[in-house]
């Protein structure tokens, strides 16, 4: 399995001397999904960036592998390239840059050497795509998330990640701002990308997506690791009852400080 996977083993993340991740290890085989859930401020979000290759955390310790290979300390266009795709939990805007282009680029830096991206055919792959997420096609000539609402960018980020068509997909609290008719569209897209070559990670503070999402696994982050693991009705579990029940069970000497 280790070599269908991504897998995460024993990962200690820090930032400014306070350790963030503390032991960390998680394993998705290829054709699964799997939630990761849990109390704000408990390295969710700093896991997402560390696995994309974000500079500003100090890795003490552990690994970061997709199908067996490192990419921990990779820069983050060696690790997209490997195959992993992050959709941010705040998209970047930048101006002057349109959707098409943009895409076209990322693609075409995925090529082998003297190869040329077809215009006809990534065309029509987009545009496909687009109608799929209920996107404009009119988007395509608009400045990347410039002016957009939370529920367009968050399209615009399933977009890219379904026409780059990685192996290994974070998508990091990607239903934070998104009412319930975007929410559905942000899922659709997904559940069209689920595939026996391919793995998610949704990180989430709610239940409400795997209404959509429906996970394989659902895993409990408290004090910078994973404490708890179930199946969807985890998810269900934590919507009712909070977080409290999980700060009372692990808050202590066990999972270290």
């Amino acid at each position: 399995m280790m070599n269908n996977s991504l897998e995460i083993r024993n990962l200690h993340v820090s930032i400014d001397g306070q350790a963030i991740l503390k032991d960390f290890s998680l394993s998705i085989p290829k054709g699964e999904v799997h939630a990761l859930m849990g109390p704000n401020g408990t390295g969710k979000s700093t896991l997402a960036k560390v696995m994309a290759g974000h500079e500003d955390y100090t890795i003490e310790s552990g690994d970061i592998l997709l199908d067996g290979e490192s990419v921990l300390g990779q820069e983050p266009d060696e690790i997209s390239h490997a195959g992993l795709f992050l959709a941010f939990q705040y998209p970047m805007e930048i101006p002057g840059v349109s959707i098409a282009n943009f895409i076209r680029a990322a693609r075409q830096a995925r090529l082998a050497e003297g190869e040329q991206i077809k215009a006809v055919e990534y065309y029509k792959d987009l545009y496909a795509k687009m109608d799929a997420l209920k996107i404009d096609r009119s988007f395509t000539a608009r400045s990347l998330n410039e002016g957009f609402s939370g529920g367009e960018k968050k399209r615009c980020e399933v977009l890219q990640m379904s026409m780059l068509d990685p192996k290994y997909c974070v998508m990091d609290e990607t239903d934070s701002g998104l009412d319930i008719d975007a929410l559905r569209i942000v899922a659709d897209g997904v559940n069209l990308m689920r595939s026996q070559t391919r793995a998610f990670l949704v990180i989430t503070h709610y239940q409400r997506l795997l209404d959509y999402i429906v996970p394989d696994a659902v895993h409990v982050m408290y004090d910078g690791r994973i404490v708890h693991s179930g199946d969807k009705d985890l998810a269900k579990e934590l919507e009712t009852k909070g977080y409290d029940w999980v700060k009372e069970k692990f808050t202590d000497t066990t999972i270290g400080a």
